[in-house]
């Protein structure tokens, strides 16, 4: 994500001045009575971390990602690897106690998104590929349907987008009358605010109303804030940003300024790091120049990756209180990434804004559930 010009408003006037300073002067944010929630995370398909393993004390709900729509008739495409896995996941999570409710995810970071749009282009697509979504997730015995458009090219792609959800919604309720079933969830993740720029054409808005009113919630991706494509370095999922406003303080605000509620919010949280390669060892601060990915390809370290790469390497640790994140060096490697400290702040942020709940990207990144555990326990039960 490039930097953005920092465009303050009244909400985040007063997200700012009223609960953030307290926040990051005190051990805990106060937050309004507990009533339930979210406590997600995403299991990626092919993963070998068992979906049997997963310890459900610490979720309410799990993603199976991703399954994609067929380019040509935007039926899901069940492919032999997801007649595997599908059914392991789903069977690894029916007898876990306590239980979970299973969604399954359609898209991902890696699908063509160019799909998205021509499906959502006309009422017909639309309709093929919503009643194969409820006969998929029927068939494999799935709570809940979630959509993961990344992302949405145009202003036109997101009036259609809004029909989308509207229809999808509707077809939800009748089959599920028709059933005498429980509805499916219909969720949907999202870019961190609620306006994207900096990707694609030009700025293009949510339709914060469909949202409103025809899905369970919507996901706030708040991760990804820096990585390989700068030449310097920079938290991965910083809560709060005073140069710009690529944070998730902002992000979250711009979502409940364009009218979707904070009971439909669902934070996204990341469970890995980005690591650089520092221009110069002797530089190493936030924004320090770098020339490239470190470790790897592309940067990217799960997070028990990360402890084993400061341990092992005795990396000087540093947590920002501004950011409410850490960041680890040595040598020439740096690495922007969260913690429990970190993760528990975000969470009491999340509770302090009365949002629906938090999602991680994703299971098997966690170090013995040690993250899983901080967050599930700042939010209660």
């Amino acid at each position: 994500m490039a930097v953005q010009k920092l465009m303050i408003t009244p909400l985040l006037v007063l997200l700012m001045s009223f609960n953030y300073h307290a926040f990051v002067e005190s051990h805990e944010w106060p937050y309004p009575p507990y009533n339930g929630g979210v406590k997600a995370a995403y299991w990626s398909s092919g993963d070998d971390f068992s979906p049997s393993s997963i310890e459900t004390n610490y979720f309410t709900h799990i993603y199976y990602a991703f399954i994609e729509p067929d380019p040509e008739s935007f039926n899901l495409n069940v492919t032999d690897s997801d007649k595997k896995w599908i059914p392991e996941f789903i069977n690894g999570l029916r007898n876990r106690y306590p239980p979970v409710k299973t969604l399954l995810s359609i898209g991902g970071g890696g699908f063509n998104a160019t799909v998205f749009s021509a499906m959502a282009s006309n009422n017909q697509t639309r309709e093929m590929f919503i009643n194969s979504t409820i006969h998929v997730a029927r068939e494999y015995g799935f709570n809940g349907l979630d959509l993961d458009w990344e992302y949405p090219a145009d202003e036109k792609d997101m009036s259609n987008l809004a029909l989308l959800y509207k229809e999808w919604h509707q077809a939800l309720v009748v089959e599920s009358r028709i059933l005498r079933k429980p509805r499916l969830l219909l969720t949907s993740a999202v870019y961190y605010a609620s306006t994207i720029v900096n990707i694609g054409d030009g700025p293009r808005s949510y339709p914060a109303q469909s949202i409103r009113e025809y899905l369970d919630w919507v996901s706030p991706m708040c991760f990804d804030f820096h990585g390989k494509w700068e030449n310097f370095t920079g938290f991965n999922a910083a809560l709060y940003d005073l140069k710009s406003n690529i944070s998730t303080l902002y992000g979250i605000g711009s979502w409940i300024e364009s009218g979707v509620p904070p009971e439909k919010l669902v934070i996204g949280l990341p469970l890995y790091g980005h690591a650089w390669e520092l221009q110069d060892p002797n530089v190493y601060g936030v924004g320090a120049p770098a020339v490239g990915p470190a470790i790897g390809t592309n940067g990217i370290l799960d997070y028990d990756e990360i402890l084993e790469f400061n341990k092992e390497n005795g990396a000087k640790i540093v947590y920002d209180g501004l950011a409410v994140s850490f960041y680890s060096y040595a040598g020439t490697t740096w690495i922007g990434y969260d913690d429990g400290p970190s993760i528990t702040k975000k969470v009491q942020f999340a509770r302090s804004l009365c949002l629906k709940g938090y999602f991680f990207w994703a299971l098997g990144m966690d170090k013995d559930w040690a993250i899983s555990r901080q967050a599930s326990n700042a939010w209660g039960r």
